[in-house]
């Protein structure tokens, strides 16, 4: 990594030396039967991941947004309408991208660092019906997870297509595709999944699917989902040069995802963040989320009172490890961790020795290994002591 700094912010996330040791290797040809054979392998791991049987994944070059925007203007036309449930800084955008095509847009949102209840949704869907409802797993401004399974069993019958923001999800926590009823799942590599930025994912349902082909078109190039198709279909075939570095290391870290196998992982992410959290909390800092609506993946953090936002994170910079401030309302009143993907106990420990010296150096009085010996309990003391980045 640059200048060895542990990178600590809710995405990109640390990537493990195998799917870098992937990304270096030589660029070959988009149509060599080597690459195609791994873009295949990579899709249809994918698709285990999201745990679906039938779904269709599409792997593109760009970002979460890019997702976002592809999940939508697929599913849904200009001039209809959508419902956004909005937990924050990235619900919103949603709003702004049906915005930017045309499309009608009502929001249901949540107060900072809160769930939107389902009996609000229950309300909302009795006035009326959308074309579409979009929801994000967890809102990477807010740390908040929301209760996707209770939403989908409202949606559960209903004509609305289910668009699932899993970019702060996906790899890191449960998203039972086929079992929940989403229609449309989008992510990024660079989170929870462990690979480096530059990939954006989709996964859409046969029902999502009709629901494209029943557009004459739609306003979008690159994003129609039809003109990647074939590709998704048979990575031999040609629409638009796909990343092939990008690809190879996605396929790693996707092995790497199945090597830990799901229930594995998902209970790994929960312990690594109960084990943060403690440690925070031993500090003497408060969370931003509900406890009823963390998620595992990232913690957001009340500042102490006095303390900026800039110099604490300079110092906890220079201790080898990089944080994330906050957007929005939250912008210089806290910070954000993320704690996601291949990251191991030997990172939480780094971090919280990182963020204890840097309150230490600004005034605050913390005893020394406090925030440790609170994380030892949920990570286990001799995990404490484990070579970081896992599985190994």
């Amino acid at each position: 990594m640059i200048d060895e700094t542990l990178t600590m912010i809710p995405g990109p996330t640390p990537v493990h030396p195998r799917i870098l040791a992937a990304l270096a290797r030589p660029t070959v040809s988009h149509v060599a039967p080597a690459f195609t054979r791994t873009f295949a392998q990579a899709l249809a791991d994918f698709r285990t991941l999201c745990e679906s049987e039938s779904g269709t994944p599409f792997v593109v070059a760009g970002s979460g947004t890019l997702a976002m925007e592809m999940a939508l203007v697929n599913v849904v036309a200009p001039g209809q309408t959508v419902l956004v449930i909005s937990h924050g800084y990235f619900g919103d955008r949603y709003a702004e991208i049906a915005a930017a095509f045309g499309i009608r847009c009502d929001v249901l949102r949540s107060e900072w660092g809160r769930a939107v209840p389902s009996a609000e949704l229950a309300k909302k869907l009795a006035s009326g019906s959308y074309a579409a409802v979009t929801i994000t797993h967890v809102d990477t401004s807010t740390g908040t997870a929301s209760p996707v399974e209770a939403y989908c069993a409202l949606l559960k019958g209903r004509d609305e297509i289910v668009i699932l923001d899993g970019v702060c999800g996906t790899g890191g926590i449960d998203e039972p595709f086929d079992r929940w009823g989403v229609d449309v799942l989008l992510t990024a590599a660079q989170k929870a999944i462990g690979a480096p930025p530059g990939l954006a994912l989709c996964l859409f349902s046969e029902r999502a699917l009709q629901r494209r082909r029943s557009l004459p078109s739609v306003p979008a190039y690159y994003a129609d989902i039809l003109r990647w198709l074939p590709v998704m279909e048979d990575p031999a075939r040609y629409y638009a040069t796909p990343c092939v570095n990008e690809i190879v290391a996605l396929g790693e870290a996707l092995k790497i995802v199945h090597e830990e196998g799901l229930p594995a992982r998902f209970a790994r992410h929960a312990r690594t963040a109960r084990a943060m959290r403690a440690g925070l909390e031993a500090l003497g800092l408060k969370l931003v989320t509900a406890p009823d609506c963390r998620a595992d993946t990232l913690s957001v953090v009340f500042l102490p009172a006095g303390v900026d936002d800039a110099a604490f994170r300079k110092g906890v910079a220079a201790r080898g490890v990089v944080i994330a401030g906050c957007l929005g309302p939250l912008a210089r009143k806290a910070f954000r961790i993320g704690h996601m993907g291949n990251i191991g106990s030997a990172e939480v420990v780094s971090t919280l020795e990182a963020i204890e010296g840097s309150l230490r150096a600004l005034g605050l009085e913390v005893a020394p290994g406090v925030a440790v010996g609170a994380a030892a309990g949920p990570l286990g003391a001799a995990e404490t002591q484990k070579a970081h980045l896992v599985p190994g």
